[in-house]
C-alpha cells in the first residue's frame, strides 16, 4: 500500500474529531461505554508493566499486531461514529475499514461518486473481494495493515441491516483476520442510528450509544495449533456476531 493512504486516514480522522465529537454529543446525545476494555491496547503499554496479579488474565489481549473492531452496521454514520468515540489522539487511531467495489453500492447521485472510490481510500477504507471463499486473497490489504499494528474495522454482517437488528449470517473474514494475525477482536455495538433522519438529528430526537465489549483473543476463537476449516472460520465469526448482539 502506498504510504499516502496510511497517513491520510490519520490526518482526516484526527482533523474532524474536534468537530464531530461535540456534534454527536449534542445532537445525538452520544453515550460511549466500555472504553476500559481498550486500556491494554495502548501502544505505550508493555507486558512487563502489567501488574503480576492481572498478568495471567490480561496478557491474552496485549496484541503483537493491530486490533480488529467488529461492528454492527446500521447506518452510514457508523464509520464516523467509531473513531469519534475513541479518545482524541488515541493510539488506536487511525481506523481502517473494509469496503466493497462501487458496483455493490446500488445508488445514484453523490453516493455513486463517493462510495468505493478514492474518497473511501483517503478515509482508510480498502476493497475486499467478496464471494471468493479465499479470505487470504480477499483481505490481503487488511492483513498487511494488522501486521503493521493498525486498527481495522470490519462489519461481520457484510452490509447494512435491513431491519435494525443484529443477526443473520456472519461473514468469515473477521475471524480469518484474527486467526492469521493473532489480533484480538473487540465487539462493538452501535445503537440508535438505524434510519436516522436529518430532522431527528437536528431536533435531538435520538440517543445513540457506542458500546465496546470485552475483547476476544484469537486463542479463544480457534483451537491452538489447528488449521481451521472454512466452516470453523464461519463458526468463529458467528460467535463474534453473537458477542456484538449481546452488548
Amino acid at each position: 500500500m502506498h504510504r499516502f493512504f496510511l497517513i491520510s486516514p490519520l490526518i482526516l480522522q484526527t482533523a474532524i474529531w474536534p468537530m464531530v465529537r461535540p456534534l454527536f454529543r449534542f445532537f445525538l446525545r452520544l453515550e460511549i461505554r466500555g472504553l476500559t476494555h481498550l486500556t491494554l491496547f495502548s501502544k505505550t503499554i508493555h507486558v512487563s508493566t502489567i501488574a503480576n496479579r492481572a498478568y495471567t488474565y490480561d496478557r491474552r489481549y496485549v496484541p503483537t499486531s493491530g486490533v480488529i473492531f467488529a461492528v454492527n452496521h446500521s447506518s452510514e454514520l457508523d464509520a464516523i461514529l467509531l473513531p469519534a468515540s475513541l479518545p482524541f489522539l488515541s493510539p488506536l487511531m487511525p481506523m481502517f475499514y473494509t469496503s466493497r467495489g462501487r458496483g455493490f453500492y446500488k445508488t445514484s447521485g453523490w453516493r455513486q461518486r463517493l462510495y468505493g472510490g478514492f474518497i473511501f481510500k483517503l478515509w482508510g477504507s480498502h476493497l475486499v473481494q467478496s464471494g471468493t471463499r479465499d479470505y487470504e486473497r480477499s483481505l490481503n490489504t487488511h492483513l498487511e495493515l494488522l501486521r503493521g499494528g493498525k486498527s481495522v474495522c470490519i462489519f461481520p454482517e457484510g452490509r447494512k441491516t435491513r431491519d435494525g437488528t443484529v443477526g443473520g449470517e456472519a461473514h468469515g473474514g473477521v475471524a480469518h483476520l484474527s486467526y492469521r494475525t493473532g489480533a484480538p477482536v473487540v465487539p462493538v455495538r452501535i445503537k440508535g442510528v438505524f434510519r436516522l433522519t436529518l430532522a431527528e438529528f437536528f431536533l435531538r430526537r435520538r440517543t445513540v450509544e457506542v458500546i465496546f465489549g470485552e475483547p476476544l483473543s484469537s486463542a479463544e476463537l480457534f483451537l491452538k495449533g489447528a488449521v481451521p476449516s472454512h466452516d470453523e472460520v464461519k463458526s468463529a465469526a458467528a460467535r463474534i456476531l453473537q458477542a456484538i448482539a449481546r452488548l
